[in-house]
């Protein structure tokens, strides 16, 4: 179009050609790619010759083949990725997503065929992305439901000095695969409903990380060496996953019968909260019995930089607050306090009466805890007891 005339009788410049996604690099062309499922990715081959080899070289690749969707069988996910990383000829890799959940019938069968292994694929799958310096690692297996079978990842340890952030989601892991002591630059890592073994009680190793997430988790509740570096940290279990007693007049160090907090001073023995104890922000969710916190407690470590904590039902369960008054007495620098109350929670708890007055322990916690915060999805009998409980404290408080 010829220029013209503005409105004040200036000219305005000849329209120009407007840029197509051809004008930019390859370099952002991959880096866009790789934002597609891998399906897709690969789709862009057809575009044009320029385009027939980019995604070869992108740096993330998301493979997602939710509720067995992908392709249409097992068999051809499997032939699709393997095709895909082999043309890949281990290109570096910054993100790599494997994401499957249920299959159905088909996928049950697949992952015990002796012809056709199904978790073969996917340990080499996972490895292959170690192997190729990748950064940030997710692989989430067959959904939520602890009834199909989880996967299990080869019993070695990741070796790599480029993995900032792993996340699994339904898999089964061993001992060694636990120790990320070669991971360097490891500061991220995620468990969420995943199996460790009853046979043994096993260690986490993750000196350099600086947020941890552990939820719903099946089996034996792992040991946390110590984490220097830790600023933020999330635990959740459920009273499946805890050790239980089956004998009901025991009085082992899990049972109701056995329940000295702060009797002890060997922090060695801790399970998890010597591990969690340099963290900055912290939220512990337990099951109704607290048999891990328990024993913990007993010789719970100081929790000298934690400046917020998140805490659930069974930590302050009428009359009984010890659990509460413990680890507040361990947070000297202790800023904000939450608690998560749910009127369903409550109704699995067992009142002990008489066990602890609401002064108790009261002129232990520091001047710094200046918040508490209350939330709950009914008002009930509990809210009374914590009220009159807390405000011992004479700390402002809200009710949510």
């Amino acid at each position: 179009m010829p220029a013209g005339k503005g409105k004040e009788g200036a000219p305005t410049p000849a329209c120009s050609d407007s840029i197509g996604i051809d004008a930019l690099s390859d370099e952002l062309l991959q880096h866009i790619i790789g934002f597609l499922q891998a399906q897709e990715a690969v789709r862009t081959s057809v575009l044009a010759r320029r385009w027939r080899n980019l995604w070869k070289s992108a740096m993330r690749v998301r493979i997602v083949a939710w509720q067995g969707k992908f392709l249409g069988s097992v068999e051809k996910l499997c032939d699709f990725v393997d095709h895909l990383l082999q043309h890949r000829q281990g290109s570096t890799l910054l993100t790599f997503d494997l994401a499957f959940t249920s299959f159905g019938q088909e996928m049950s069968e697949c992952l015990y065929k002796d012809d056709y292994n199904f978790l073969n694929h996917v340990n080499n799958w996972f490895w292959h992305a170690v192997s190729c310096r990748v950064q940030v690692l997710f692989l989430n297996a067959f959904g939520s439901c602890i009834e199909e079978p989880s996967l299990l990842l080869d019993n070695v340890p990741i070796k790599s000095r480029h993995l900032t952030m792993l996340e699994l989601d339904g898999v089964s892991v061993q001992s060694r695969f636990l120790d990320f002591s070669n991971c360097p630059s490891l500061e991220q890592l995620k468990f969420h409903n995943c199996y460790f073994s009853y046979d043994s009680r096993f260690r986490i190793r993750a000196p350099n990380l600086v947020s941890l997430y552990l939820a719903i988790i099946w089996g034996m509740i792992p040991v946390l060496e110590s984490m220097p570096s830790l600023e933020t940290a999330f635990f959740a279990t459920s009273m499946e996953s805890e050790d239980t007693c089956d004998e009901d007049d025991c009085a082992c160090e899990f049972c109701e019968n056995y329940y000295n907090i702060s009797g002890g001073t060997d922090s060695n023995r801790c399970v998890l909260l010597k591990g969690l104890s340099e963290a900055e922000h912290l939220t512990l969710f337990s099951g109704p019995q607290m048999y891990i916190f328990k024993m913990d407690l007993k010789c719970c470590p100081m929790f000298s930089k934690l400046r917020t904590l998140v805490l659930d039902d069974y930590w302050c369960v009428p009359d009984d607050f010890r659990a509460l008054v413990c680890i507040l007495k361990r947070s000297p620098v202790l800023q904000k306090l939450t608690l998560q109350l749910s009127s369903k929670k409550h109704r699995q708890q067992r009142e002990r009466k008489g066990i602890l007055g609401p002064m108790e322990g009261s002129a232990a916690i520091l001047e710094h805890l200046k918040i508490i915060e209350v939330t709950c999805d009914a008002v009930d009998e509990r809210i009374g007891k914590l009220t009159f409980f807390l405000c011992a404290f004479h700390i402002r408080f809200s009710l949510n």
